[in-house]
């Protein structure tokens, strides 16, 4: 018997820790450092408080969608469906656009990781990266060899970050009077990163890995809850850390190129604090978080597709292959510098997100039928509403300078 329950427990650990290692490489990706160096470097302190109020906004639809998706059993998009005939849909077709438009600027993060690493031209980069990816994918040893190596860098990259946070000496004091009392409020940031965070694909990825774990019902939401608060505050505290490090670099009096087809502004960053050893160790990284990015995104857009027919092995998979292939096209017709396509992705995301919450936020309060008669947890739905609302509002005062970023 106690055998029994220390495989039960181990079972369920492995079955957290998958969720929050895919949710947390999602959210830590290029996007997530290029949209923090760009931010950094416009705004200054100021940043502080847009990081604050993502890191709360983050907190309340992770807890909710997470809790939700467990309650329910089903799929994002089944359970839309359930509770909105055609709803599923809608959602499917939204995290499809919007792993789209995340995989574009993975396979940018690719081509800015490899230049950084070896002065490659980016877009040569970025099809190498993704012709990378599709070998991986197809090649399940491979796979696991690579998320063992992702952990490691993972561990080089938390290093130099806090190297870099240490060398660049930035001005704490007046970082941390900007969280609470900012200068500027510019809403659009604010969208972009919750978007880079926990939009689009990002959240249902740890949820739906939930699923496939088994860790479903009323007595896994203590252990869901933990997980997903965990998550965002591993992101959290690692987008603080990073701004730090680069507010030191900027409050310096160095000035970040954020313009030009070859701007790589964390890259230019790590290079004035840490030298070129720096910037070359960072490229390595961030070519690594690109490549699993492009993979985990692709995969991920595609288990929607469960709702129009895409359910066989084969079928997924080469769904999942002419999903990195297309977006790999779309990256090399587009005439815009990757880092502007980093920064747009998570703000595109970040539009879409107050739809999928609104669908989740009525079936926690109106469809317990769904949660198996579960009378699901009033403050979170309150908290839930209020984010939903403010995110509406953020998406409808910020949409046409998020499409600005892609300078079209």
């Amino acid at each position: 018997m106690t055998t029994d329950r220390s495989v039960a427990a181990a079972s369920l650990r492995g079955g957290l820790l998958a969720a929050i290692f895919l949710m947390a490489t999602s959210a830590i990706g290029p996007g997530f450092i290029t949209q923090t160096a760009t931010f950094t470097a416009r705004m200054g302190s100021a940043f502080a408080f847009a990081i604050l109020a993502s890191i709360l906004i983050d907190f309340v639809v992770q807890l909710n969608i997470w809790r939700i998706t467990a309650l329910t059993g089903k799929r994002a998009s089944e359970t839309a469906n359930a509770a909105i005939p055609g709803a599923g849909y809608l959602l499917t077709a939204l995290v499809v656009i919007g792993g789209l438009a995340f995989n574009v600027g993975n396979i940018a993060g690719g081509g800015l990781g490899l230049n950084a690493m070896l002065g490659l031209d980016p877009k040569i980069g970025g099809a190498i990266t993704a012709v990378l990816a599709i070998a991986i994918f197809l090649s399940r040893q491979a796979g696991i060899l690579l998320d063992r190596a992702i952990i490691g860098l993972g561990i080089v990259m938390i290093l130099l970050v806090l190297f870099v946070a240490v060398q660049s000496n930035p001005p704490v004091g007046e970082a941390l009077r900007q969280t609470i009392w900012p200068d500027s409020i510019d809403f659009a940031t604010i969208t972009t990163i919750v978007g880079g965070t926990v939009g689009g694909y990002i959240t249902y990825s740890g949820a739906h890995r939930l699923l496939d774990k088994g860790l479903t019902g009323p007595h896994n939401l203590t252990a869901v809850t933990r997980a997903a608060l965990t998550g965002i505050a591993v992101t959290g505290v690692m987008r603080f850390v990073l701004f730090l490090a680069i507010l030191g670099v900027v409050a310096s009096g160095v000035t970040l190129d954020l313009s030009s087809q070859a701007a790589n502004p964390a890259a230019q960053a790590f290079q004035a604090a840490a030298g070129d050893w720096g910037m070359r160790v960072f490229g390595v990284v961030l070519w690594a978080a690109a490549l699993t990015s492009v993979i985990g995104a692709a995969y991920t857009s595609v288990s929607f597709l469960d709702v129009v027919g895409v359910r066989s092995d084969a079928a997924r998979s080469r769904a999942t292959v002419g999903f990195i292939a297309f977006s790999l096209a779309v990256y090399l017709a587009l005439g815009t510098a990757p880092a502007a396509i980093l920064v747009f992705v998570g703000g595109f995301n970040g539009l879409i997100l107050p739809i999928g919450l609104t669908i989740f936020t009525y079936i926690g309060y109106a469809r317990s039928d769904l949660m198996g008669g579960h009378r699901y947890n009033r403050v979170l739905l309150a908290l839930g509403a209020i984010v939903c609302a403010l995110t509406w509002y953020m998406g409808a005062r910020s949409v046409t300078t998020i499409f600005a970023f892609l300078g079209v």
